[in-house]
């Protein structure tokens, strides 16, 4: 593994969304992360549904996805999401290494576990705080 992904942690924690009560990560970051298309992410899920329990990966009603529009404005007025994005949990996320096999895919997951292992930390730590926020 010569070739080293360096993701910074900030970055990668700023993907971070939480929905249904899980921290996740979008289809579209993880396809921009692994430098791949959202459909080619989206169809390597879909042809390996049994690895990707509901728990791994939900897809995103419109309501929630209409909620991550007017925190982003990610889309013009009048456009609208063909397709509904995917929501990767933690276990996701590893499951997703062994679909996407790539030194690429693998170099970018241990970035993300190392993310959310931050954030766990993080999180523990300032544990007040963060339930004060809540």
């Amino acid at each position: 593994m010569e070739n080293q992904v360096v993701i910074e942690n900030e970055k990668i924690a700023l993907l971070i969304h939480y929905f249904r009560g899980e921290k996740v990560i979008l289809d579209v970051d993880l396809a921009r992360l692994y430098n791949v298309s959202t459909k080619a992410l989206k169809q390597s899920v879909r042809r390996n549904l049994t690895r990707f329990p509901i728990d791994f990966v939900f897809e995103l009603t419109e309501k929630e996805t209409l909620s991550l529009r007017s925190q982003f404005v990610t889309l013009k007025r009048g456009q609208h999401y063909k397709y509904m994005p995917f929501a990767f949990t933690e276990q996701g996320l590893a499951m997703l290494s062994s679909v996407l096999n790539s030194e690429k895919a693998i170099l970018v997951n241990i970035a993300i576990m190392r993310a959310f292992v931050q954030l766990r930390k993080f999180i523990e730590t300032n544990k007040e705080r963060v339930l004060y926020c809540i």
